[in-house]
């Protein structure tokens, strides 16, 4: 049977959104609802109707960029005492101190790799032997103004990391965000694009991993934008990878997704560069090829072999990527949002790895291991956990109508 694991969708760049240098234009919002967020998303009968005749998805080439001053840390206003929320902040009247900065996310990344020893050990216990490692382990890495390398000062603790993966045989990969375009127009997005990617290249290089397990060690990566003319985009693809470094190459795998490339898209261009495609079936169901089946399986069992080829030509094992739409999703924004769980298996043979993108994360990995009697079934206890109804939902502000009927 295939491996399965569950995913930590963290690829946004989340220190963008919290030093408000990315605004979402108007219209915009709703449709870049994170899959795995327990907002409602509305909807209205105009837009129900044209959802029931599924037409394709309205492209974008909007791309935020990232944020400046990201690591302008202030001294304490007494440096001689730990810091403080309200009796020792930040002393914003003196300059900022970007060695400070530097120290504190070096540290935070040394904690992070740290804990990945736990994880994988972790996981190892209850039969999950594939991981997806957090692309924003090491923060800040990747910036243009405060970047940094990962050795010598990350080294030691990443390859320990790797001495377990390798241990155990577990199989480790990397998805850098959805900003990480090397088909954008805009030569900054590339530029951003290759420091990102060469910051995981370094990281996964780092876990100094056994011959096959490295090779195993992928970065996937979403086309990204359509900037009004899928060819172009193609082009301008092509070009800037063509000078990525080699580790790069050989780790760079292409991921349909559920806005703008379908698997049609992009097995052409995998097969000429010699580049893997993993094959999303949630993203595949919501974005489809408007020339073949609409959706399911039936226009991509006949792409089996040829997906299959362009993993097994370079040696690498193969990856899949499951997931479901909640169970009222009918528009297309609604059917990105992940199920909390998955009902089902894909097609798949039983050499590759599943990774499962679910809410519930490794509960979802251990209901398909119990239902279908997967490799490592019988490492857990048996019992389902309950969860409550009125328990652990969101908190929602009242309406004004419910507080004026409060105030009454």
């Amino acid at each position: 049977m295939p491996m399965v694991t569950d995913t930590l969708d963290t690829d946004a760049k989340p220190a963008d959104i919290l030093n408000g240098d990315v605004t979402l234009p108007a219209g915009r919002a709703e449709g870049s609802l994170d899959p795995e967020s327990d907002l409602e998303v509305p909807v209205d009968a105009d837009e129900l109707k044209d959802a029931l005749g599924r037409p394709p998805p309205v492209h974008s080439d909007y791309l935020p960029l990232p944020g400046k001053d990201a690591l302008d840390i202030h001294p304490l206003q007494d440096p001689e005492q730990p810091p403080h929320p309200t009796k020792n902040r930040p002393d914003r009247d003196q300059p900022a101190d970007v060695a400070r900065g530097q120290a504190f996310v070096e540290s935070l990344g040394l904690a992070n790799a740290g804990d990945l020893v736990k994880l994988i050990r972790w996981n190892d216990k209850y039969g999950i032997k594939f991981m997806r490692l957090s692309s924003e382990m090491f923060p800040f890495a990747s910036h243009k103004e405060y970047g940094y390398k990962l050795a010598p000062f990350a080294s030691d603790v990443l390859a320990e990391a790797g001495r377990v993966v390798g241990e155990l045989g577990h199989r480790v990969s990397v998805h850098p965000g959805q900003f990480t375009q090397l088909g954008s127009p805009k030569r900054e997005v590339v530029e951003s694009s290759y420091r990102d990617l060469e910051y995981h290249s370094e990281m996964l290089q780092l876990l100094k991993l056994p011959p096959q397990q490295d090779r195993d060690a992928i970065m996937i990566l979403h086309m990204g934008g359509v900037f009004g003319d899928k060819a172009a985009t193609l082009d301008r693809f092509r070009e800037n990878y063509a000078v990525l470094s080699e580790d790069i190459k050989k780790r760079l795998v292409l991921e349909n997704d559920d806005v703008s490339w379908t698997v049609h898209d992009l097995l052409p261009i995998c097969e000429e560069l010699n580049i893997p495609l993993v094959l999303d079936y949630h993203h595949h169901n919501i974005l489809f090829d408007p020339n073949e089946v609409r959706e399911g399986t039936q226009d991509i069992i006949p792409l089996y072999d040829r997906i299959a080829a362009t993993w097994s030509r370079k040696n690498i094992t193969q990856k899949m990527h499951y997931s479901e739409q909640t169970a009222p999703a009918i528009t297309p924004r609604q059917r990105r949002k992940h199920s909390d769980r998955v009902a089902t298996l894909p097609p798949c043979i039983p050499t590759m790895d599943l990774m499962i993108e679910a809410k519930d994360k490794e509960q979802a990995v251990f209901e398909l291991m119990r239902t279908f009697k997967l490799p490592g079934h019988d490492l857990f206890n048996d019992l389902i956990p309950y969860t409550r109804t009125d328990e652990n939902k969101p908190f929602k502000p009242p309406s004004q109508v419910q507080e004026e009927r409060r105030v009454r």
